[in-house]
Formats: structure tokens, C-alpha cells, sequence
């Protein structure tokens, strides 16, 4: 035992004094969040310049009050400039694009020759303002024709909003569920990356200790199942070190920038949103939103989503990094861990898209349920699920075949691991790494 903490705390001191270690621990952070900061300022400039839209309204159809200016766009009626002096202006001046409305004896084919005649792509979100604009105008007039009544139509539009509760009586809103999809799939992708990233860096550690020969003499003094073991636990604590130190800096970060520059995070995280959408976006929106937004963070079960994180955090990584230490013990540098890498990094993969194809939609779905039991599969899936509650007799089937399965893969690669480490200059095949798992001695 006294040999295995001096194993994890060599491997743990020296990851942490490494200089690239410290690097990406402190700069990671600045740079996430300047990337966000520069995405929501490219935004904004990018929203100040005014688009201006010509149209040409032949069918008589159409009005300015059909085609209101918004913050991003202008408007401007060129009907009685004719479509041929349209388009020259257009292609010769600083305007956006041209829209022209055909004159059409019904108005399905009316609908289908409209056209927007511009010198770059138009944005999707532009067009598909326009679409709107027209579909709704053209739909008003069918049903004139029908001889219906559309203040009577405008007047039966009701709201409906549905208030979503469990059967012990506590309530729940469509805000909180997109939080906790948000919540759910940031913490599987962190916990994705984290096993690559740490994994890797176990197996490439494997590797220089191999290919300088030093492995040679601490085994001498030490099983290589210990050796092993003590990297995994050694490159995890540094692991969760980094991690904790990324939340404080991001979280120090993102307050005082806001303070220091005034920036609403809530408008950054609607920045990607369309200009021409956002007044949509705020009138559902309306009131105390940033009271709201914590209000519901504060409804989910933040203390149990942070220790079950740490726990699959630890579980997936340290299953995962046996694998990657097999790999690095069987082969001479990395460039031939490519073939072995596949298999270890489908299941990871796996995981990340299940959640993301069956949670979203269903997170107590079959599917949903039978990979957040899988081991490969649970730290992944889990985490997605536990936002949206998940029973305590669930989550200790998970924990239980989770560790179970660790304790395995640690067993079995400890086998590949031990003979592995003193092979030299041989490329190792599957076929190899099975007769290394059936060695006795």
C-alpha cells in the first residue's frame, strides 16, 4: 500500500509540475471565455450594420405595413422603379438583396414565383424572415377568399401553456427542462474529453517510461498491477485538481467581465440567435428573466449532480485509462497505438450520441435507461439522465456494475500490462495481446 501512494503521488506531482499542465490550467479557462466574449461582441458588431431589402411589388398585394423595418433590416418600396431598373441599382449599389413579387393569377402560383436576387448568399435567417412575411400575407388572402373572417380567427387564437408537475406535486416549466438538457450534455461532453485528454496522457506516460527503459528498474521494486494502478489514480487526481481550477476561473472571469463591461451572459448565450428572432425571444421572455433563469437553476439537485459527477469522473476514467495503460505497455511508441485505439474510443463516442439522440428526447426512455447501465456507456449517459431525477436503485445498479467492471478491466489489463512493458521491437498484434492475457506466472 505504502508503495502505491508513492506511485500516485510521483505520477500526481509530476503532472501537476508540468509546464504544459500548467499552462492549460490557467490558460484554458481565460481562453474559453475570451472565445465566448469575442463571439458575443463579433455578434453584436455584426448586428449594427443596417441590411437594406428592395422590393418590388407587382401583384399589388403587398404593403409597407407588410414589410415593417426591424433593427437589422430596412425596407425600401422600389415597386415603381419596374424589376429590370431594380436589379441594376441593386447590383450596382451597397444593398443587401432584391425581392421581387410577380403578378400571378392564383395565388398558389404566386407563392411558388416569388424571387430574391442578391451579389453574396443571403443568410438563411433573412430568407427565411421573408418566407414568414409572404406566407402569412398570401395565407390572409386565401382565407378573404374563403370569405372568412380574420379578426374572428385573429380573436380564437388562445395561448396554451401547460403546467407540468410529478405526482408528489412539485412543478416543473419547459425553462428548466432545456436547463437540465444543457446541464446534462455539457457534463457528458466534459466527461468525454476528460477521459481522451487524461487517458492519453496515461498511455503516452506508459510509453516514455517504456521506451527509456526505466520501467525496467521500477518494476524490480513494484507489481506492475500497482505501477498501474498508481498512474491511473495519480493522473485522476491531477485531473480533478484542473477541473476545479477551470470552475473557479471561468466563474471569477465570467463575473467581472460582466461587471467591468455590462454584458447581460444571458444575452451571450442568445447570441447566436437571429437578430430578426430575438424580438420574438424577449416578448416570451418578458419579466424578471435573470431572477428566473436562477430560480430554476436552484430547483435542481446541484449537490447530487456535483458528487455523481466526481464519482463517474473517477469510475469512467479510471476504466477507460487501464486501457489506455494496456495500450501503452504493448507497444514501442505511439504511432502503433492507432490500431488498438478504435475499440476504446467507440464506446465513448457511443455514449455521447446516444445521449444526445435518446436523453434529450426521452431520458427515462429504454434506451436511455439500458446505456446508462452499460459501464462503457453509464458515466456518459448517466450524467445526462441524473438532471431529470433519476431513482437512487438506477443510479446504484449503474455505480455497482460501473465499479464491478472497473475492477475487471484493471485485472485483465494488468495482464497485457505486465508482459507488454518488457516487449521491445515488435509490433503486438490482437492475436498477441490475447496470448499475454492467458500468461501464467
Amino acid at each position: 500500500m505504502n508503495k502505491l501512494k508513492l506511485i500516485i503521488r510521483r505520477e500526481f506531482i509530476a503532472k501537476v509540475r508540468n509546464k504544459s499542465f500548467i499552462m492549460m490550467t490557467f490558460l484554458s479557462p481565460i481562453i474559453l471565455v475570451g472565445m465566448g466574449f469575442l463571439i458575443y461582441f463579433l455578434t453584436q458588431k455584426n448586428d449594427e450594420k443596417i441590411k437594406e431589402i428592395v422590393y418590388v411589388d407587382n401583384s399589388g398585394m403587398f404593403s409597407k405595413e407588410d414589410f415593417r423595418d426591424t433593427k437589422t433590416i430596412k425596407y425600401i418600396d422600389y415597386s415603381a422603379l419596374g424589376v429590370a431598373l431594380t436589379k441594376k441599382k441593386v447590383e450596382e449599389g451597397d444593398y443587401y438583396g432584391a425581392l421581387l413579387i410577380p403578378k400571378q393569377d392564383s395565388l398558389e402560383l404566386l407563392a411558388k414565383s416569388i424571387e430574391f436576387y442578391s451579389k453574396d448568399s443571403p443568410g438563411m435567417s433573412v430568407i427565411s424572415s421573408l418566407e414568414n412575411k409572404i406566407e402569412q400575407k398570401i395565407r390572409n388572402e386565401k382565407l378573404n377568399s374563403f370569405g372568412i373572417d380574420l379578426e374572428k380567427i385573429k380573436a380564437s387564437k388562445i395561448n396554451t401553456d401547460i403546467k407540468m408537475l410529478n405526482f408528489s406535486g412539485e412543478e416543473s416549466s419547459k425553462l428548466i427542462n432545456g436547463l437540465k438538457i444543457g446541464v446534462g450534455a455539457i457534463s457528458g461532453y466534459l466527461l468525454m474529453m476528460f477521459v481522451i485528454i487524461y487517458g492519453s496522457s496515461v498511455m503516452r506516460s506508459v510509453i516514455e517510461e517504456k521506451t527509456s527503459r526505466i520501467i525496467e528498474i521500477i518494476v524490480s521494486s513494484v507489481k506492475p498491477f500497482q505501477l498501474m494502478l498508481g498512474k491511473i489514480l495519480g493522473n485522476a487526481s491531477a485531473g480533478l485538481l484542473q477541473f476545479l481550477i477551470w470552475g473557479i476561473i471561468i466563474f471569477v472571469i465570467s463575473t467581472v467581465a460582466s461587471a467591468v463591461f455590462g454584458v447581460d451572459m444571458a444575452e451571450m448565450q442568445s447570441a447566436r440567435i437571429p437578430a430578426e428572432q430575438m424580438d420574438a425571444v424577449k416578448q416570451a421572455t418578458a419579466g424578471d428573466k435573470g431572477q428566473l433563469i436562477i430560480q430554476e437553476i436552484l430547483k435542481l439537485p446541484l449537490l447530487k449532480m456535483f458528487v455523481l459527477f466526481i464519482f463517474y469522473f473517477l469510475g469512467g476514467f479510471m476504466l477507460y485509462s487501464s486501457l489506455f495503460a494496456a495500450v501503452g505497455a504493448a507497444v514501442d511508441n505511439e504511432t502503433d497505438t492507432q490500431q488498438f485505439m478504435l475499440p476504446i474510443m467507440f464506446p465513448l463516442i457511443l455514449g455521447v450520441y446516444v445521449g444526445f439522440a435518446t436523453v434529450i428526447n426521452d431520458p427515462h426512455g429504454s434506451i436511455a435507461v439500458l446505456f446508462s447501465h452499460i459501464p462503457f456507456t453509464s458515466p456518459i449517459v448517466m450524467l445526462m439522465r441524473v438532471p431529470f431525477g433519476v431513482s437512487w436503485t438506477e443510479l446504484i445498479i449503474s455505480m455497482t456494475l460501473l465499479l464491478v467492471t472497473f475492477v475487471f478491466m484493471v485485472w485483465l489489463a494488468a495482464k497485457i500490462y505486465r508482459v507488454g512493458i518488457l516487449m521491445y521491437g515488435k509490433k503486438p498484434t490482437y492475436k498477441d495481446l490475447y496470448k499475454w492475457l492467458k500468461y501464467k506466472g
